[in-house]
């Protein structure tokens, strides 16, 4: 099997590690993961490229594994893209529906009213990635999802506009070009991380997804179903590692080592007086008092927090949110969703894809949560173009047995 066409493969561009997960449509129309590739990132920090050529040969060694497994060649991919460089903003359009005579609004209306909305001030230097529909309005009807077929005169669409930084997105663009990859789209990693994770009754209630990565902190808020706010924080796991190795005298590689080992940041976890040894700088090791250490994670995850209750409060849907999931490499860190809870007051819970098929034991993991929500995000594009390769099959029926065999539970 080498058909491009039956090939989905999400890439995943973070500071900490490069991620490409690819997946075939079985016959059965449901998704089985094919291949899974992992390579430390070099070249990028939060969502940035500072170096063209270390970031290039970080996507070429993810994707020549992913393709090692899947025994085939990956060439489409669907990007993630984040970093404190992107921003967002809600908009709307209106249009007077085309069809005079019979009024009916066709896809093409559609299409003008989504053009309206995008009729907005960016400012110089930054280029549209994506534009989502929140709600449509018909005449006087409004919270429409979809007015295709419907009769009216005038039509109006509320949109959540994400922009990103023009050359941040040119050289993202470039190093996977480089690597002699397609980009069938770019897209935001907190969507696609929600897509992975979220329940649709969660979205429906309203909540906020976080997804904790090594370099940022990517944040998306849910109401009614839809998007209506986004945001990033360039902060992220790896600021922990760097606190904790000034505090602590040690390196890098000590800290982030002794993180994953024993890293925690809620005290009342820890369930006996423990000390801990701690290599230092050019000198002999050091002992600390666990508590300590602890209290150190806690402090710097805590003011992660306090900046995401900020962005939460001034984002004007803090009273419509219901609860809050956590996702991304850093989630895991022990005492992390307990600690949000309390600060964020809303119940919290940590997001994981649950899969079944194929290699999906393989991406049962947060740090998976954005390359699989790209294939999710990649199955729902390819199936509304309505490809020739895929119109015999029913597309609603796809997406319902997609949902059934690659399910979140």
């Amino acid at each position: 099997m080498d058909n491009d066409s039956e090939k989905i493969v999400g890439l995943d561009l973070g500071t900490t590690k490069v991620t490409c997960v690819a997946a075939i449509v079985n016959d059965l129309g449901g998704l089985e993961i094919i291949g899974v590739g992992n390579a430390p990132s070099h070249g990028m920090s939060q969502g940035i490229v500072y170096n063209m050529e270390l970031t290039q040969e970080s996507i070429v060694k993810a994707v020549a594994e992913a393709q090692r497994m899947a025994g085939c060649s990956l060439n489409n991919v669907y990007v993630g893209i984040a970093g404190a460089h992107i921003a967002s903003s809600n908009s709307h359009g209106v249009i007077g529906v085309r069809d005079l005579e019979n009024r009916v609004i066709s896809e093409e209306d559609k299409k003008r009213a989504l053009v309206a909305a995008e009729t907005v001030n960016i400012p110089q230097g930054r280029v549209i990635i994506q534009s989502i529909p929140q709600a449509y309005k018909v005449d006087d009807v409004d919270g429409i999802l979809d007015p295709l077929g419907m009769v009216g005169v005038r039509l109006e669409v509320r949109v959540h506009i994400i922009t990103a930084a023009m050359n941040a997105y040119q050289n993202l663009t470039n190093c996977v070009n480089g690597a002699n990859l397609n980009i069938c789209d770019m897209i935001l990693e907190s969507i696609a991380s929600a897509e992975a994770v979220m329940h649709p009754q969660e979205m429906d209630m309203g909540s906020v997804i976080l997804d904790i990565g090594g370099g940022t902190t990517d944040i998306a808020i849910f109401c009614d179903g839809v998007i209506v706010h986004s945001a990033e924080l360039a902060m992220g796991g790896d600021d922990i590692t760097r606190e904790l190795a000034v505090q602590l005298r040690t390196s890098i590689d000590s800290a982030e080592a002794f993180k994953v080992q024993f890293g925690c940041c809620l005290a009342e976890l820890l369930e006996s007086e423990q000390v801990v040894e701690v290599p230092s700088l050019g000198g002999a090791p050091q002992t600390f008092d666990c508590y300590d250490v602890v209290g150190i994670q806690e402090k710097k995850v805590s003011e992660l927090l306090g900046l995401i209750a900020n962005e939460i409060e001034s984002s004007g849907y803090e009273k419509r949110i219901s609860s809050v999931v956590v996702t991304g490499g850093s989630s895991q860190l022990p005492g992390l969703a307990d600690l949000a809870s309390q600060i964020l007051a809303k119940p919290v819970r940590l997001g994981f894809p649950h899969l079944e098929g194929g290699l999906s034991s393989m991406v049962r993991d947060p740090r998976y949560s954005t390359a699989i929500g790209l294939i999710f995000q990649g199955l729902q594009k390819e199936r509304d173009l309505s490809t020739p390769s895929r119109e015999d099959r029913s597309q609603a029926g796809i997406w319902q047995r997609f949902r059934s065999i690659f399910r979140l539970v």
